[in-house]
């Protein structure tokens, strides 16, 4: 029966004389069976390439072998590479443990999908790839008591969060372009309600505060997601005399060098540009872009690593803050 490849757990036990149950005991490792004879099985399995069918496998375990990627469903068009980076590290990752991942797609005020998921008990456990403020989907999470980690920051207790060090990087942006003498800058953001904009906002007016820069209100547009509205944000900081603009994410920023592009305004001679997360979209413009790289496939990666040590019980670190670094180009020299 050597090199078998359809050698099942029924084969295995016949040619021992053993139970159907004591072998599956000796491959899960759970379960009271006797050291000799796990070491049997073992051996035998070993000799004959045995490799555990996963659904088989996961009976045996009480698993599916699935894990949840949950994303927006209403993502903007710039905002899809960055998921798919994260599922990148991801998919890597559960591949190494023989896991398969199930995509959920929720919206602010629906989240069926997830909850079908969850209640069918489909996976073992779930990765969350944005937050809110008020966020739905970690409370469902949280009290469903599956394990899952977040791609993000939360609020709620006791979730463990995976996420870049937006505070530190944005407060060096910050700095530095107060340091190249540069003191009314206009921020233009979107939607609030996502805690990654309310998280580069913080860090980069703490920035600005620690530099001796005092904030202008007036130059602080939210809620632009909208190219529209983010035009209209550029034509109330050129009037107000802003010397840089810096947009809180690549969509915004690519919004912007639109309009100025078509309002003839130059960058940098005329004013500054800078992101505060950096992309493709933003690469091949001409004047390079000042911005803050970070690495979604790591993110996702580390996310990964993270659930599985939950799954398996180990004890993880409630927050995992991950490094990032300031890409300074000609659009703010």
């Amino acid at each position: 029966m050597a090199n078998d490849n359809n050698l099942t757990i029924t084969d295995i036990a016949e040619a021992l004389n053993i139970s159907k149950t004591t072998v599956s005991r000796a491959i899960s490792g759970k379960g009271r069976i006797g050291s000799e004879t796990r070491k049997k099985v073992l051996d035998y399995i070993e000799e004959n390439n045995y490799v555990p069918n996963p659904m088989a496998k996961g009976l045996a375990q009480s698993r599916t072998y699935n894990i949840c990627w949950i994303v927006p469903a209403n993502s903007a068009a710039e905002e899809l590479p960055f998921f798919q980076r994260c599922m990148m590290g991801i998919v890597e990752t559960a591949s190494s443990f023989n896991y398969d991942i199930l995509i959920s797609l929720v919206y602010e005020d629906n989240i069926k999908q997830l909850e079908r998921i969850i209640s069918n008990k489909k996976v073992d456990g779930a990765i969350l790839g944005r937050t809110l403020v008020d966020d739905p989907v970690a409370a469902f999470l949280k009290e469903s008591k599956i394990p899952f980690v977040v791609i993000g920051s939360t609020d709620i207790r006791n979730v463990i969060q995976i996420d870049n060090d937006h505070i530190k990087a944005c407060k060096e942006l910050a700095s530095i372009l107060v340091m190249k003498g540069v003191r009314k800058i206009a921020i233009i953001g979107g939607d609030s309600n996502y805690v990654v904009n309310r998280t580069r906002l913080d860090g980069f007016l703490q920035g600005l505060k620690e530099q001796g820069v005092k904030p202008d209100e007036k130059l602080i547009y939210l809620e632009n997601d909208d190219p529209r509205n983010v035009e209209r944000a550029v034509d109330d900081a050129l009037r107000n005399k802003a010397e840089c603009i810096v947009c809180m994410d690549d969509g915004i920023c690519v919004s912007t060098l639109t309009k100025l592009k078509r309002e003839n305004i130059e960058v940098p001679n005329d004013i500054k540009v800078a992101s505060l997360y950096n992309s493709a979209v933003l690469e091949n413009n001409q004047p390079a872009i000042t911005t803050l790289s970070y690495d979604p496939k790591e993110l996702g990666s580390v996310a990964g690593k993270t659930l599985f040590d939950m799954i398996e019980g180990k004890k993880v670190e409630e927050r995992i803050l991950l490094g990032y670094e300031v890409l300074l180009k000609s659009s703010t020299q």
